[in-house]
């Protein structure tokens, strides 16, 4: 049996400082705020499209501050619930609001969407997705270059079945973002949150919306939600 490591004592008159090992394979954390704009440590050179007429196709992930995309076993889980909760995509509108590498929307595409609309900010972004869209011959797809939030607030109500919310973690778009686009998805349509904490009910009714499905891998929160 391991007997206990012994610290060093403290000088008189000053406290000890606290310290925090970690476990093997366990991340310390950290307590102070990520810097805005920071290059999402460790993304990869691409991702790819899992299902659908484009699978195994991959995206580029250009180097660009807070770009983190989601997660292959993220993606798989969600797209698996669109599927059970909507089994037909053909006549689905989408929209991806914070597009980024765009895998959330060419994804919903490459299975079938009807049409699906990608919004970015960044102009290295969007000519990335321009180009993506003509290797995939993605003719469903609608890239817009612009301001997110600006987007929403001006796009006809209900006009999209499945909208796609993914900010940076970094930022504070999550929140305003979802109360905009609560009045953009349809009746029995659904909106996919992402974030770097779980959303709670009362934050998502305070927008008009019910958590319907939640998973966690890692450090992401994932969620889905209709309108209350």
């Amino acid at each position: 049996m391991r007997g206990k490591r012994e610290g060093k004592p403290a000088e008189p008159g000053r406290p000890r400082r606290e310290t925090r090992s970690t476990r093997p394979g366990e991340a310390s954390v950290s307590k102070g705020p990520r810097r805005p704009g920071r290059r999402f440590a460790g993304a990869p050179a691409h991702v790819r499209i899992i299902g659908g007429r484009w699978k195994r196709t991959p995206l580029a992930v250009v180097d660009a501050p807070g770009l983190r995309p989601s997660p292959d076993r993220v993606r798989e889980t969600v797209f698996n619930w669109l599927a059970h909760l909507i089994p037909d995509l053909s006549s689905v509108s989408g929209l991806d609001l914070f597009a980024g590498t765009g895998a959330l929307g060419f994804e919903l595409a490459s299975r079938g969407a009807g049409h699906v609309t990608l919004v970015e900010r960044n102009p290295a972004l969007e000519a990335q997705l321009q180009l993506a869209k003509r290797k995939l011959g993605a003719d469903a797809v609608t890239i817009v270059g612009g301001d997110a939030l600006a987007f929403a607030r001006s796009a006809r109500e209900q006009s999209f079945d499945v909208v796609f919310l993914d900010p940076p973690f970094d930022s504070e778009l999550l929140g305003p973002a979802l109360g905009a686009v609560a009045r953009l998805v349809s009746t029995d349509g659904l909106v996919y949150a992402e974030s770097g904490a779980p959303l709670d009910e009362e934050r998502a009714a305070a927008c008009g919306l019910r958590i319907v499905r939640a998973g966690r891998a890692g450090h992401v929160h994932f969620h889905l939600l209709q309108r209350a």
